[in-house]
């Protein structure tokens, strides 16, 4: 029986989809003045991100739409809880601004180039950057980097609000947040490689088209 575009759109990891973006939208709208409302929206949002990869391997419904979905979802996510941050700390909005640049230019053109070479940007060849193959063969490290980045921005949206438990006169979330730091810049760095790397593969996209027209 023949696949239609219905079909594909009410594939479970797509339904899973759709749901996390009516929560962050929802977490968006929060973000301003109820960070309990926000926190929960988006955390779950962002859990629900890793069942829909598990649910698209398990169905055997992994799609480009699926890949795009995510990646806009991911990406429209984050752009919002930044742009709180630059409203709440507008001494550092040159740096947010950046790393909001960074995060959405990087992985747009490394999705396109990927999808474009028939694959999902999570699908690395053999002839790869060596730490992007590691990034995306690994579940571990991906998850950890991811975590540990969405964790950074997390912590310094809540000490807006709160400085949460504090034991021995510390605050966790401030513990939270200088642990978290370095993931962040680290992955910020991979999305600098996810740029070089995508731009040279789409230059060899280009030479051999052009060869092939020769």
């Amino acid at each position: 029986m023949a696949t239609t575009v219905k079909d594909i759109m009410l594939f479970i990891p797509n339904l899973i989809g759709y749901v996390r973006i009516v929560l962050a939208i929802a977490s968006a709208y929060y973000m301003p003045f109820d960070y309990v409302t926000a926190s929960l929206c988006y955390v779950i949002s962002v859990g629900l991100d890793a069942i829909d990869g598990y649910a698209a391997r398990v169905f055997n419904q992994g799609t480009k739409f699926g890949a795009m979905l995510d990646q806009l979802t991911d990406r429209a996510s984050t752009a919002t809880l930044v742009m709180t941050l630059s409203y709440f700390y507008p001494k550092y909005m040159f740096l947010l601004q950046m790393s909001l640049v960074i995060d959405i230019v990087c992985h747009w053109l490394h999705l396109h180039v990927s999808i474009m070479k028939g694959s999902s940007h999570k699908s690395m060849g053999l002839d790869s950057n060596p730490i992007m193959k590691v990034y995306y063969t690994s579940r571990p490290v991906l998850f950890f980097m991811c975590a540990g980045n969405e964790l950074f921005y997390s912590m310094l949206y809540l000490l807006y609000f709160t400085e949460g438990p504090i034991v021995l006169g510390v605050s966790l979330l401030r513990v939270c947040l200088f642990v978290s730091f370095p993931i962040m810049a680290v992955k910020t760095l991979i999305s600098i490689i996810h740029l070089m790397d995508a731009s040279i593969r789409l230059c060899a996209i280009d030479a051999d088209d052009r060869n092939k027209s020769n």
